[in-house]
Order: structure tokens, then C-alpha cells, then sequence
């Protein structure tokens, strides 16, 4: 390769990225000059600033596994071979009548169904389904978990934390399996950020954490960013909290 040969763009695939952490990962993988690909079950905001969103975006409903097996064909056939990132962001969390939590005696079956296989079985879908376009980058797999995976939180309803704690173990399985082609599988799981999915009382819980505020969706983005990164090569099956020691 020359020195005039400008380097290879980099793909990034990221599912819920219309808002919050979603969109602050879009942009700041876009700053690094990355292509990203935004899968979300909305169509594409004209008001989104970033370059080519319109024609790297695609429509997709992941509580469908039917439509998520389908859209793998529409993402190859955008990404040319290599993907050097897929981000599985997208996590639904229902509430009960009046924002209630939905507890394991008040979640009726369809609804773990619908939150499973947003939250847990998509991501396994779009893995096993870019396998080769991810082997072939030597790249990176991130999931998006949370804090209500290992603990009991009062907002985050028991089939969100159920999918969010299979989603960390589902990591682990992956980096096993995946390792083996070059490709590093890990996971995120941030505390109280500030995005639309808070609840009312939140500040009650940001008083007793250590760092005493809410996470900013950037702070999460970062995170993403840098396992996605060189800088993190000898990184797979970890899980990092991102929650201002909400967990101690």
C-alpha cells in the first residue's frame, strides 16, 4: 500500500440508534471518520446530522426474528465483506398501567417474549448471521447490557434484567466461540444515564451513588469506542460497568 493510499473506512453496525446512547455512539464513531450503519425500527431522521445516514440506514423491527433474519441479507449487502463492528444497543424495557414496574408475577408470557427477543436474541441473530463479514475485519462485537442484570433495580422490569443478565452471559459464550476467528466479543453495562428510558425518581438513586450524577450518553459511547479500538486488542468476555460505582 502507498503512502498516498488513504486506509481502509471502518463499518460500524449498530442497532437502536435513533436516541440516547444509540445516537451518541453514531456520532462519535462518525467523528473518527467511521461508516456507520444505523439498524432501528424507525426510518431514518432527516434531521440526523451525520453524512450518508439516509442510505446506511436500515428499517428493522428486532422483536421480529423472522425481519431480523431478513435484514442480514440487506446489511451484507451494504457492507461489501467486512465489518469492523457490531454494536447491540437496542433494549426495550415495558412498563405496567401509569409507568408501573413490571414484576415477575405482572409480566405476562408475550411480553418476556418480546423483550427476549429484542434484548437477547437479535444480537445472537446478527452475530451468527455477519459471522463472515466480522471474521473477515478481524473485528469487534459490543452488547449492550445493564446494571439491572445483576441487581434489582426499581424501574427496570424483570424480564429487561432477566434479558440484560442472559445478554452478559450470552458475552461470554460468544468470546469463547468467536476468538477462535479473530474476533473480540464483549460488554457494556451502564448505570443511570441521562436518555429518554429514565424514570421518574431516578434522582433519588443518583443521590446515593458515589460520583453523585447521572452518566452522560457520550461517557457510554466512549466506552463502546474503545473496545471497538486497537487500543483494546487483548480484550474479549469482559463485561465493564459504566455507572459511576453505582455497583459497589
Amino acid at each position: 500500500m502507498s503512502e498516498h493510499t488513504p486506509p481502509e473506512q471502518k463499518t460500524l453496525v449498530l442497532t437502536g440508534a435513533s436516541r440516547g446512547i444509540g445516537h451518541a455512539t453514531v456520532k462519535r464513531f462518525s467523528a473518527e471518520g467511521w461508516r456507520v450503519l444505523t439498524c432501528s425500527r424507525q426510518p431514518f431522521d432527516p434531521r440526523c446530522p451525520w453524512p450518508g445516514g439516509e442510505e446506511n440506514h436500515i428499517e428493522i423491527d428486532l422483536a421480529d426474528p423472522n425481519k431480523t433474519i431478513a435484514a442480514i441479507e440487506t446489511i451484507k449487502a451494504k457492507v461489501g465483506g467486512h465489518i469492523h463492528a457490531l454494536v447491540n444497543n437496542a433494549g426495550i424495557s415495558p412498563k405496567g398501567p401509569g409507568g408501573a414496574r413490571l414484576n415477575t408475577m405482572t409480566t405476562d408470557l408475550r411480553t418476556w417474549g418480546h423483550v427476549f427477543h429484542v434484548n437477547f436474541f437479535a444480537p445472537v441473530i446478527l452475530a451468527r448471521g455477519l459471522k463472515d463479514e466480522l471474521t473477515a475485519a478481524k473485528g469487534s462485537i459490543v452488547n449492550v447490557t445493564s446494571i439491572a442484570g445483576s441487581r434489582v433495580h426499581p424501574f427496570a422490569g424483570a424480564a429487561y434484567a432477566t434479558s440484560k443478565a442472559a445478554l452478559a452471559a450470552l458475552t461470554r459464550e460468544m468470546a469463547h466461540d468467536f476468538g477462535p476467528l479473530g474476533v473480540r466479543v464483549n460488554a457494556i453495562a451502564p448505570g443511570e444515564v441521562e436518555t429518554a428510558i429514565l424514570s421518574p425518581g431516578t434522582e433519588k438513586i443518583v443521590e446515593k451513588l458515589p460520583l453523585q450524577r447521572l452518566g452522560q450518553p457520550k461517557e457510554v459511547a466512549d466506552v463502546i469506542w474503545f473496545l471497538c479500538s486497537d487500543e483494546a486488542s487483548y480484550i474479549s468476555g469482559a463485561e465493564i460497568e459504566v455507572n459511576g460505582a453505582q455497583h459497589v
